[in-house]
């Protein structure tokens, strides 16, 4: 009856698929997000799109569902194809699909009515955290089960890191979310912000790079058609990354009643984060040396190596505003929703969107609808989200420093207004990059010309 579920690479193109179709639906809330901070009393009368229910939707739709489906489909293609054989179970990932994707839909369906654990990028309820936690489980078991039968002996940098990833979740996940108490979902008193921002910062530094990371190291070796720069350059950037970047979330909340060790530590380790970075960036910079008009060329590659690009600006921005200095301007401003916004759209999202493209003829045997319509994609959304990190940026600073002069908020405000207006505006971009995305994704599955059979199945490069 489900004969489809047991289709090679099917779930991997069912992940990809929602990633496609919850970025329009975050993208979608995010201008409704935009709308508030133009006009607050537009929706006044709606309760299920006030500011304070529907921006959770946006931030957990767009890292989770859009960000996290798509690379993790991307992951579950690459993976088995550089072991050289098939994934241990298909439909193991399409259980894994169902349980991450109950999660993400329990966002609009939970948040719209107030039910949330109130804690930021912590916000699904219970039983959400335990269908995520489960989908890491599957995952880990379908992946080491799958590497155990490979034919494959090395293990390449990108499946380090895929595993990798789903391990780091499944253990950090429960503790931040504090899921050994349902009922509440949190600890008691000051101690919960250390919780919340354990996972707070590792979900962007142990989820989302991880995964972006391990897909920018598949692809730009395929699209350059040469083989990765350094092999143990890779494998000492993954090393490092979870070596710092497990308790740098402290740096959130400097300006708490935090012990002062873990203040240190946190801002150290921040600062430290940009050595597995560089690293990263310069393997595969040194990869794509002199290939350039390959990447050019290719809308998917294109797409990714922009996304490396956003990577070192996001990961020079973020160490240099944990600075207790630097944090008296930019603090609980629009300087970090910039910051916030060009590390999951500009680093991970890129990266997302290009691998998505490049895997979706090798996983469909389909050849894309229309190499055009990428890259208009690619168009609209470097210009939004370019033009967020200039406007949010300034407006941060615009409130920084008149916050930090002292000047009520009150006063500050209408300074603001044209920054947000602006911002508005560039989501109109973004939000029409996801439509051209979903509509690309869909027409290639329904009319994307059948690639043949030796032309569709290509050797990965290592």
């Amino acid at each position: 009856m489900f004969k489809f579920v047991e289709k090679p690479q099917s779930s991997a193109i069912a992940f990809m698929g929602a990633g496609s179709f919850w970025f329009l639906i975050g993208a979608l809330y995010g201008m409704v997000s935009a709308i508030h901070l133009v006009a607050p009393e537009f929706f006044s009368n709606i309760p299920f799109l006030v500011f304070g229910r529907e921006r959770p939707v946006h931030v957990n739709t767009m890292i989770y569902g859009f960000v996290g489906n798509m690379l993790v489909g991307c992951g579950l293609y690459y993976v088995p194809a550089l072991l050289r054989t098939r994934i241990f179970s298909e439909p193991l990932g399409w259980i894994t699909f169902g349980l991450y994707n109950l999660t993400v839909l329990s966002g609009p369906l939970t948040f719209a009515f107030g039910w949330t654990q109130g804690r930021e990028y912590n916000e699904y309820v219970w039983w959400a955290d335990v269908c995520f936690v489960l989908a890491c489980l599957t995952a880990i078991y379908n992946i080491v089960m799958t590497i155990a039968r490979r034919q494959e002996q090395q293990l390449y940098v990108s499946v380090w890191y895929f595993v990798a990833t789903f391990l780091w979740s499944a253990c950090n996940y429960p503790i931040s979310n504090v899921m050994w108490r349902p009922s509440v979902g949190a600890m008691d008193g000051l101690i919960d912000s250390i919780f919340l921002w354990f996972w707070g910062h590792n979900l962007p530094g142990l989820f989302a790079t991880p995964l972006a990371t391990g897909a920018a190291y598949y692809v730009i070796p395929r699209v350059t058609r040469t083989k990765l720069n350094s092999h143990t350059l890779s494998l000492v950037g993954f090393w490092l990354l979870v070596s710092l970047y497990t308790h740098i979330g402290g740096h959130h909340i400097l300006q708490a009643p935090i012990p002062n060790w873990l203040k240190a530590i946190s801002i150290v380790d921040s600062m430290a984060m940009i050595v597995p970075v560089f690293i990263v960036v310069l393997n595969l910079w040194m990869t794509a040396r002199r290939k350039g008009e390959l990447i050019y060329k290719d809308p998917a590659g294109l797409f990714v190596m922009t996304g490396v690009i956003w990577y070192i600006i996001t990961c020079i921005q973020g160490p240099v505003q944990a600075l207790p200095t630097m944090q008296r301007v930019t603090h609980f401003n629009n300087w970090t929703v910039g910051h916030a916004h060009i590390a999951m759209l500009g680093f991970a999202g890129f990266i997302a969107i290009g691998a998505m493209w490049h895997i979706l003829p090798l996983a469909s045997n389909r050849r894309l609808w229309s190499q055009r319509l990428v890259t208009l994609q690619y168009v609209l959304v470097l210009f939004g989200i370019t033009g967020f990190f200039l406007v949010l940026t300034a407006a941060g600073l615009v409130q920084g420093a008149a916050w930090n002069q002292g000047l009520m908020i009150i006063r500050e405000l209408p300074a603001r207004f044209p920054y947000m207006v602006a911002r508005a505006v560039l989501g109109l971009f973004i939000l029409t990059g996801s439509v051209i995305g979903l509509y690309n994704f869909l027409m290639t599955l329904w009319k994307g010309e059948q690639i043949p059979y030796e032309e569709g199945i290509l050797e990965p490069i290592e």
